[in-house]
């Protein structure tokens, strides 16, 4: 929590010498009592004592004293606000994801984060789906339907070789005609703009569109990844990166000749971190389900909000006056009187 107007908190000085102040009042309450000789008489006047309760009324004005000096001062808070825009989600379908060093396979426990990763984004993001192996195919393009991305993840099935690079030209051009079609046809609710917070310098969570790249293995065919990666930092578009799978890896993948072969697939961490550096993203490694589904929950929240600074005081406004509100009910409705 910050303050716009941090001298404001000195009032809150006031506040022990207020307490103080009340504590030597019973104080001399309670030398008062004393000094009252005729016991029986103040027996007679006095039925019952209040006990701990006349203390009550007094703490609740100060806890509204403190509440409405904190006000005063202004106090920001940092809060979580849902974004819209557009992420990419580029999926490795290459033989090796079929590889069960990762349960049920690779590609099963990718299938399953990629769905939670969907679902944690906010109702206006649109999400596209490429996927890769020999060649590149765009499954879906940008779209707010989670029901036909969710359709098109369940239907990725491994095959062939590793065309990482091509696959990310592919989701650089979804993103450049993605932005041509909202420019041309914006909604109603769009139409007149509102001011989006300026990227703040290595923050990968503000730009409009995100890729999100997944894969088991090196590219080994069509453009380098490396040399992909420098378009998209060209274009302002980060690629966060995840290296699925363990290093002692095995898949069954056909050769040329069309027979089954039991092949070490480890991933490739050093081409997927030098893709995200390039692009000041993130990388991450994945060398298991549980890890993989905790990459996507961390991705869906930071690529689907924003964290703004929000001026709160007119809740500790109306903290402050609910606490001088019970004080003063309360005080009447046992003293008859307030404190």
């Amino acid at each position: 929590m910050s303050f716009a107007w941090p001298a404001a908190l000195l009032l809150l000085l006031l506040l022990p010498l207020a307490a103080a102040a009340y504590v030597l009042a019973q104080q001399r309450r309670g030398k008062y009592t004393v000094r009252f000789t005729n016991l029986d008489l103040l027996a007679s006047v006095v039925e019952r004592t209040p006990g701990w309760r006349r203390h009550i009324p007094s703490v609740l004005y100060l806890l509204g004293l403190a509440a409405l000096f904190l006000a005063l001062a202004r106090p920001h808070m940092d809060v979580s606000v849902p974004r819209d825009g557009t992420v990419i989600l580029v999926s490795d379908i290459s033989g090796s994801m079929n590889a069960t060093d990762i349960k049920p396979t690779r590609l099963g426990a990718a299938q399953a984060s990629a769905k939670s990763l969907v679902a944690q984004l906010p109702d206006g993001f649109r999400v596209a789906l490429v996927s890769f192996s020999n060649a590149v195919q765009v499954r879906v393009s940008p779209t707010t339907d989670r029901k036909v991305v969710n359709r098109a993840i369940d239907g990725l099935v491994p095959n062939g070789g590793t065309a990482m690079g091509e696959a990310i030209l592919q989701a650089l051009d979804l993103i450049q005609q993605d932005a041509q079609v909202n420019q041309k046809a914006p909604s109603p609710a769009t139409a007149t703009p509102t001011p989006t917070p300026t990227p703040a310098p290595g923050d990968p969570a503000r730009p409009k569109a995100v890729i999100v790249l997944m894969s088991d293995g090196a590219g080994n065919t069509g453009i380098d990844p490396i040399d992909a990666a420098a378009q998209a930092k060209d274009q302002g578009i980060p690629i966060f990166t995840i290296a699925l799978g363990t290093a002692d890896g095995v898949a069954e993948v056909r050769d040329n000749a069309g027979r089954l072969r039991r092949v070490a697939v480890p991933p490739d961490p050093d081409t997927l971190k030098q893709v995200a550096a390039t692009t000041g993203a993130q990388f991450f490694d994945a060398p298991s389900a549980d890890q993989l589904q905790a990459v996507y929950k961390g991705l869906g929240q930071k690529i689907g909000s924003d964290t703004e600074s929000r001026d709160v005081s007119v809740a500790f406004v109306g903290a402050g006056v609910a606490f001088v509100v019970v004080a003063g009910a309360l005080s009447l409705a046992w003293f008859s009187r307030f404190p």
